[in-house]
């Protein structure tokens, strides 16, 4: 059995990191694409050896041809397009941030849950092996009790970016927040998955520097399922670069980064060792793979809109205060946002 995919929305982001990975999983074909530009979607059909290609979304999700759909789009049109194939009766795999706040992303597993059809999300760290790795030394005790973490991440965005001309992901209306919907969602997702659930979450946010509306500095606090105390903080209007996880328990530390292809460090007692496992080329390929294999009905996928909420969920937390609330359409008031430079 062979899984038939197709894709709506394929810009860069599928031009390596994921599209080829619904051709070289086992199982698996792509077999149909979308976007808005005929020209851009014929060509990459094109270059990618993809035999039907279309304007249309619904030409995607509804075409016989097509068993499950990839929604890869930004984020403002990520529920609409899930619950479009969800009212076809097909899986969805969604790119992260999975939606521009909580509510949408709980419209979407609702929908998902009601139709018994399986959703995903794109929060393909959790089977990359540097990953996995860092679960297996947390798991297997390699550092005891977990009493600690902390994750810093610092950029100068703030110098990268034209007031003039912002791309969609400093737009709130498109992206529902700055860069830390972006960026942060795959930290607070991957701390989720090698430490369970966070709770007790806390946080705030502001504006700095940035030439933008949107928040560029972010700070939260929160426990893991063990109990333990974390805290972790976005700086996007900084002069250096940081990308640093630190899981500290009795026994030993686990650092490693976020983004970087750096080596999983582990330090205990007795010295330190490094576990260098490069990303691969396709770097959604290994998720993929758990998808059609889950979908196949082989194997289990570790990315579901059920984990993707929870990611949203700690984002929506800490960004509450700045945008004067994140359970209505906050995108289309901005003057009424509490952390807006100009209020």
């Amino acid at each position: 059995m062979t899984i038939r995919w197709g894709i709506i929305g394929c810009g860069d982001v599928t031009e390596v990191k994921s599209g080829p990975g619904f051709q070289l999983a086992s199982g698996s074909a792509l077999t149909a694409v979308m976007r808005r530009d005929g020209a851009k979607a014929e060509d990459y059909a094109r270059r990618h050896g993809v035999p039907f290609w279309t304007t249309v979304a619904d030409e995607v999700i509804n075409h016989p041809e097509v068993d499950a759909v990839y929604v890869a789009t930004p984020p403002s049109s990520h529920c609409s397009y899930a619950l479009q194939v969800c009212a076809a009766g097909k899986p969805c795999y969604v790119e992260k941030p999975m939606a521009r706040s909580h509510g949408e992303c709980e419209q979407m597993v609702s929908a998902f849950r009601a139709s018994k059809t399986p959703l995903f999300i794109a929060f393909y760290r959790r089977a990359l092996p540097r990953f996995l790795r860092a679960a297996e030394l947390i798991r297997s005790g390699r550092i005891g009790s977990v009493s600690g973490v902390a994750y810093q991440f610092a950029s100068a965005s703030h110098l990268r970016t034209d007031a003039r001309a912002l791309p969609w992901r400093f737009d709130a209306e498109t992206a529902g927040g700055g860069l830390f919907l972006d960026l942060g969602s795959h930290t607070l997702d991957i701390l989720d998955f090698l430490l369970g659930p966070l709770r007790d979450v806390t946080g705030s946010a502001c504006h700095l520097a940035a030439p933008y509306d949107v928040e560029d500095r972010v700070a939260l606090q929160f426990r893991t399922e063990s109990g333990a105390i974390g805290q972790a903080s976005w700086n996007f209007a900084s002069c250096v670069h940081r990308d640093l996880i630190e899981i500290t328990g009795t026994e030993g530390v686990i650092s490693l980064s976020t983004f970087g292809n750096d080596p999983v460090r582990l330090e205990r007692s007795e010295g330190a060792v490094e576990f260098d496992l490069p990303n691969p080329r396709n770097i959604q390929l290994p998720l993929i793979q758990t998808i059609v294999d889950e979908l196949r009905g082989v194997g289990e996928c570790p990315s579901t809109g059920v984990s993707g909420a929870r990611a949203s969920a700690v984002m929506d937390a800490a960004l509450a205060g700045y945008y004067g609330g994140r359970n209505d359409n906050f995108w289309a008031r901005p003057a009424t946002w509490p952390g807006r430079p100009s209020s």
